[in-house]
C-alpha cells in the first residue's frame, strides 16, 4: 500500500444557515469555474472534455471514476484540481493486499504517561477532502466496499461508533481498462455511486508535443490557487438552485427508462444488449450535472441540451451488459447515444 500526502488548508464545515448574502450570482459562479478550468490546464495539455467533467462532478459534490491507460495524466489531474481549489488530498495506491482498515482506519490501544490503557480511533487516508483512490479495481471486493458508505453518506463507521467526513469530501478513482489481470471488476453498487465515468483518450501528435515541451522544461509550470472548499460549496448552493422544468426532469427520466431492456419503448439493441439499465441515481445525476452544464453556459434554468451534454458520462457506467453484449463488443457509449437518438424532448401525448 502506497499513500502519499498533499497537504493544504482544510476546508472547514460551512455554518447551517449560511446568509442569501453568501450565495454567488451566475456571473461569479461561471467566473469562478472557469478559473479553476484555466488552472489546471496550465499543467494538463489537451483533455478538455474530462477537465469539464471532473469540474462539474466537483461543483456537483460527485464522485468521479477516470478510466485510461497509464501515461495519459488522470492522477496528475487530479492533483492539480485539489491544488487550484485548496483541498486537503490524498493518494492511496491500491493494491490485492489493502484492508479495509487501511482505508477507514481502526481502534487502535494506546497508554498514556500513567501506563492507563484506552482505545482510540486512528483514521485513515479516506480522512480528507479529495481521496485519489489510484487503480481502484487491484483491491479486492471487500476493500473497494470500504468506499461504499464514505461515498454514498460521507460518514465512516467502525465498530460501534459512526465518524464524519470533512467537507466537502470526493473521491477521484483511475483504472486501467485495459490491463485486466489481478484486478477485480467494481460491482454495481460501487459503480453506482460514481456521479460520473470520464474516457481519456490518447493525446494526438501536437498535444504530444505540448507534452513533452511542457515536461522538460527547467521550470514545471504550477497550478495557482484560486478557489477553496467554502467557494466550492458556495458553488454547489448555486447549481443546486437553478430551476428545472418538469418537462426536463421527465426528458432525463424517459432518456433512463429507454435503458431498461423491459421497458415497453426499450429498442431491439436494449433489450439484446442490457441486462440492467441505469437507477434512479442515473436520473438524479442527468438532472445535478445539467444544472451545473447551464450554470457554466450561462443560462438561467436546466435545459434538454444540458442533459444531453452530459448524458455519456453520467450513465454508461450505470449500464449492466448482457454476455452477449460483451461477446459482440458493443460498446456501452453506443446504447446511451442510441437511447438520445430515440427519445424525443417532448413528452408523447
Amino acid at each position: 500500500m502506497l499513500i502519499s500526502h498533499h497537504m493544504s488548508t482544510p476546508a472547514p464545515r460551512p455554518a447551517d444557515g449560511a446568509s442569501r448574502s453568501d450565495q454567488l450570482t451566475p456571473e461569479e459562479f461561471r467566473a469562478a469555474a472557469l478559473e479553476i478550468e484555466a488552472a489546471v490546464g496550465r499543467l494538463i495539455v489537451g483533455q478538455e472534455e474530462i477537465l469539464r467533467g471532473v469540474l462539474t462532478s466537483m461543483v456537483a459534490g460527485g464522485h468521479v471514476l477516470l478510466e485510461g491507460v497509464p501515461g495519459l495524466g488522470k492522477t496528475t489531474m487530479a492533483r492539480a484540481f485539489a491544488q487550484a481549489v485548496q483541498l486537503e488530498t490524498r493518494r492511496v495506491q491500491f493494491t490485492p493486499d489493502l484492508m479495509p482498515a487501511d482505508l477507514t482506519g481502526t481502534t487502535v490501544l494506546t497508554q498514556d504517561d500513567r501506563g492507563n490503557a484506552d482505545l482510540r480511533f486512528q483514521p485513515g487516508p479516506v480522512f480528507t477532502n479529495l481521496v485519489l483512490a489510484d487503480e481502484i479495481n487491484r483491491a479486492a471486493p471487500r476493500t473497494q466496499s470500504a468506499l461504499l458508505e464514505a461515498m454514498q453518506e460521507q460518514t465512516v463507521t467502525v465498530g460501534n461508533v459512526t465518524h464524519e467526513l470533512p467537507t466537502p469530501f470526493l473521491v477521484l478513482a483511475t483504472q486501467n481498462p485495459v490491463e485486466q489481470a489481478g484486478t477485480y471488476p467494481l460491482p454495481e453498487a460501487e459503480l453506482d455511486r460514481f456521479f460520473m465515468n470520464l474516457l481519456f483518450t490518447f493525446p494526438g501528435p501536437d498535444e504530444l508535443t505540448a507534452m513533452v515541451r511542457r515536461t522538460s522544461a527547467e521550470v514545471q509550470p504550477e497550478v495557482p490557487v484560486v478557489a477553496d472548499g467554502p467557494m466550492l460549496l458556495r458553488m454547489r448552493s448555486l447549481a443546486r438552485s437553478v430551476p428545472a422544468a418538469t418537462e426536463v426532469i421527465h426528458y432525463a427520466s424517459r432518456l433512463v427508462m429507454a435503458l431498461h431492456p423491459e421497458a415497453d419503448d426499450a429498442s431491439d439493441l436494449v433489450r439484446e444488449c442490457v441486462r440492467l439499465g441505469p437507477s434512479p441515481r442515473g436520473v438524479q445525476a442527468l438532472a445535478l450535472a445539467g444544472q451545473v452544464t447551464a450554470l457554466l453556459g450561462g443560462r438561467s434554468n436546466l435545459a434538454y441540451e444540458d442533459v444531453r451534454a452530459v448524458a455519456l458520462p453520467v450513465l454508461r457506467h450505470r449500464l449492466v451488459l448482457t454476455f452477449d453484449a460483451e461477446r459482440r463488443r458493443v460498446a456501452r457509449d453506443e446504447l446511451v447515444r442510441d437511447a438520445l437518438e430515440r427519445v424525443a424532448e417532448e413528452a408523447p401525448r
